[in-house]
């Protein structure tokens, strides 16, 4: 399992219109083949920086979602919402506790 985190920091004038964005695609990018979990966090300091967490079945089914016409809907629509380029990681999942 993936596990992929997308740290994005947006200018104070866009959160509300990358909100919209997120609630708008949120279903179709959690229904995409291989993605189990999508989940946003915004942080509790910095209300202009926020997460998303997802879990993807293999690096093939993300992959194949990053090249996705949603994701070519999606990430350039994000992108243009910037002040700080986002960095984004791809774990692997050890262990998880409930």
């Amino acid at each position: 399992m993936i596990v992929r985190i997308v740290r994005m920091h947006f200018r104070p004038d866009a959160v509300a219109a990358f909100e919209k964005l997120f609630d708008t695609h949120k279903e179709q990018i959690r229904d995409q083949d291989g993605c189990s979990l999508l989940e946003l966090y915004q942080d509790k300091e910095d209300s202009c920086s926020f997460y998303t967490y997802s879990y993807w079945e293999n690096e093939e089914a993300l992959n194949n979602y990053r090249h996705s016409a949603l994701f070519s809907e999606v990430w350039p629509a994000t992108k243009a919402l910037f002040d700080q380029k986002p960095s984004a990681n791809s774990l692997n999942k050890i262990h998880s506790l409930l």
